[in-house]
């Protein structure tokens, strides 16, 4: 691949990473689309390879991210619903709000879901804390495997 390409298929990473951070894309796997099309382009052994490891950095994202959270979250008695329909206040959010409609629409949702719930302002706040730790934990995670996957990328084409 030329180096207009790698740039490109840099800059198609770099938004991927980005995406993670702020959920308008999906980040990560951007970032394993861009690798894909860097592999099919090589056309090598090793292009191949790197697509496979990644791919697999890839799953393990998705099983770890929902995992470690979902841990904690169980932990601290939030249930299911209540991240629903954060989700759902994240999603109003993003249309509502420009660029942080949706940390808004979600906070706003899972503390409106929990103070419902839970009926006091003092026992729903600490599930709301529980519920943003673990959307932030998610995201780190996914984070540091969408690094991984680009510096395994990277790491390759200098070398190679």
């Amino acid at each position: 691949m030329n180096t207009l390409g790698l740039v490109l298929v840099g800059i198609a990473m770099a938004v991927g990473l980005a995406g993670i951070v702020v959920p308008i894309l999906p980040g990560i796997i951007l970032v394993w689309l861009a690798i894909l099309v860097w592999a099919l382009e090589e056309q090598s052994a090793v292009g191949w390879w790197i697509l496979a490891i990644t791919g697999v950095l890839l799953i393990v994202s998705q099983v770890v991210k929902y995992v470690l959270p979902g841990r904690d979250l169980s932990k601290a008695g939030v249930p299911n619903s209540t991240l629903w329909i954060g989700g759902l206040a994240a999603l109003v959010g993003f249309f509502v709000i420009p660029v942080v409609g949706v940390f808004v629409g979600f906070i706003a949702g899972i503390y409106l879901a929990e103070r419902v719930r839970l009926k006091t302002h003092d026992a729903a706040w600490p599930s709301t804390v529980a519920a943003l730790k673990a959307a932030g934990i998610s995201i780190l995670v996914e984070l540091a495997f969408g690094v991984a996957m680009f510096l395994t990328w990277l790491i390759t084409v200098i070398v190679t």
